[in-house]
């Protein structure tokens, strides 16, 4: 049996369209759990920015990250709400 664990993302879109600023809101949310070593940013697999197939930048969570670090998550998915951002 295959237990596949399913992703919350979070667009940079708003529900009515608009995109959100500024342009690097992903990368900086992801880096409140990266590391930076021989310099590269490194971002967490529970925590990561991407571009998703209709090109909006995106946040990817990881759900185990409300057990590791629910602070964290709840910040995240509040505000992802109060910027009415697509989840």
């Amino acid at each position: 049996m295959t237990d596949k664990v399913h992703k919350i993302v979070i667009e940079g879109v708003t529900k009515e369209g608009s995109h959100f600023r500024p342009s690097d809101w992903a990368e900086r949310m992801s880096g409140s759990l990266a590391t930076f070593r021989k310099n590269r940013i490194n971002y967490s697999p529970l925590l990561q920015p991407k571009v998703n197939q209709k090109g909006y930048k995106c946040v990817v969570v990881d759900p185990t990250l409300k057990e590791s670090n629910p602070e964290l998550y709840q910040s995240i998915l509040d505000f992802a709400r109060i910027n009415n951002l697509n989840i």
